[in-house]
């Protein structure tokens, strides 16, 4: 059998019930490779599955708070600790998520600048950041970096402070995102897509939405700006998150903040499926012909065979 399986597709398409299941049929634990479940007190707005409904132990999330940066870097450390230790006990390793980097980082042989680990120049970012505003922050990489300034969003400040930190290291990260496709694996995986019709996916992310909001995600969005977190990048990133801290300043209104989730939902869907999309090694199961036994199945039926 393979030496570990990796579960990954874009939001709301079912892919932490079909880990968690194949977990519990492998008798091994999920390892999960999603950005935002790696802070504390962002449950809801993050999709984290309760511990009541796990049937398999679920690793890598609740790491830090949200003031506290994280990266992929520090990332990969914390996920091949994991791997090694379950690869140690004769289990194979499930790798469960839908933020790209983080599942290349921790199963290709990838290797991050020192500043991906976070050290003084973070903090001196960040601080310029409070004083000048996204759109300063851009226009710093812009001046010094113009080829990442290009490949980054200007409102997207953790990406933008990583493309300053690796010019710091004197490392393009324009250049880096093109080798991502040359790595090799650090790992033998196989890898499964999950993914659904279009508007099957979209009217599944707009219902996650309402559900999110019925399970109480605006009181948890205000346990977080109680807590002084408002303000950390993390949480004014987060999809869920920024719109209803927005809602909170009087910026808009409840329902435009829930529609705002919504759309911003469905676009990085759209983006999730662009960056699997380009991997060649992932095997598509269509999660509208399969329940997640059916998936469980397909993905225990192909790796038997490798």
């Amino acid at each position: 059998m393979t030496q570990a399986i990796a579960i990954v597709g874009p939001t709301a398409v079912g892919k932490s019930d079909v880990a968690d299941r194949l977990a519990e049929r492998l008798g091994t634990s999920v390892i999960s490779a999603d950005a935002m479940q790696i802070y504390r007190h962002m449950d809801i707005g993050t999709g984290k599955m309760r511990p009541e409904e796990c049937h398999a132990p679920l690793l890598l999330i609740d790491m830090v708070d949200p003031d506290i940066s994280y990266s992929a870097a520090l990332y990969q450390r914390d996920a091949r600790a994991a791997i090694g230790a379950l690869c140690h006990e004769g289990k194979v390793p499930v790798i469960c998520g839908g933020t790209g980097l983080y599942v290349r980082a921790a199963l290709d042989d990838m290797t991050f600048p020192r500043g991906e680990v976070g050290d003084d120049r973070r903090a001196r970012y960040t601080e310029y950041l409070e004083q000048h505003g996204a759109d300063g922050l851009y226009a710093l990489l812009s001046e010094r970096d113009p080829e990442s300034a290009a490949c980054i969003h200007p409102h997207n400040v953790k990406r933008v402070i990583r493309a300053l930190e690796m010019c710091d290291e004197g490392v393009s990260y324009a250049r880096q995102q093109e080798r991502f496709s040359h790595v090799p694996a650090w790992i033998e995986t196989s890898y499964f897509g999950l993914t659904r019709d279009r508007a099957n996916l979209y009217r599944r992310i707009e219902r996650r939405v309402d559900g999110m909001m019925q399970a109480g995600l605006l009181d948890e969005v205000k346990r977080l700006k109680e807590a002084g977190y408002a303000d950390a990048i993390t949480s004014r990133q987060a999809i869920g998150y920024k719109e209803l801290f927005d809602y909170l300043d009087g910026s808009c209104t409840l329902e435009e903040a829930v529609e705002l989730i919504k759309m911003r939902s469905r676009r990085y869907a759209k983006r999730q499926l662009s960056w699997f999309r380009r991997d060649m090694r992932i095997a598509w199961l269509d999660m509208d012909e399969l329940d997640v036994d059916g998936a469980v199945d397909a993905i225990l039926s192909s790796v038997g065979d490798r």
